[in-house]
């Protein structure tokens, strides 16, 4: 069995993914499941169960397949501390936006 991530490191592990996602590094589904194994260690069928998203649609979701509704991915992303939302495309201007005090 795997041993639990302290808190610093389930915060550092979730901080890294959502930067690589704002850097087009990784997708939405891929940072779901990452999180979804390495933070909770849990398996899709007690994710699903967890979030009230079938274990179907989980799967999609972390496959990057479908197009769920904001609903049901903020859903997905709720465990995390984490929502979809509106970025700019550009990355230029994502990065101004991040920055910005």
């Amino acid at each position: 069995m795997k041993t639990p991530l302290s808190p610093a490191e389930r915060e550092a592990l979730l901080l890294e993914q959502v930067e690589a996602l704002l850097a087009e590094r990784t997708t939405p589904g891929a940072v779901l499941r990452k999180l979804r194994r390495e933070v909770l260690a849990m398996n899709q069928t007690e994710y699903a169960a967890l979030t009230r998203i079938s274990r179907r649609t989980l799967s999609d979701i972390e496959t990057d397949k479908g197009s769920q509704s904001l609903a049901l991915l903020n859903s997905a992303f709720r465990p995390f501390g984490l929502s979809v939302g509106l970025l700019p495309r550009s990355p230029a201007l994502r990065q101004r936006l991040l920055n910005r005090d």
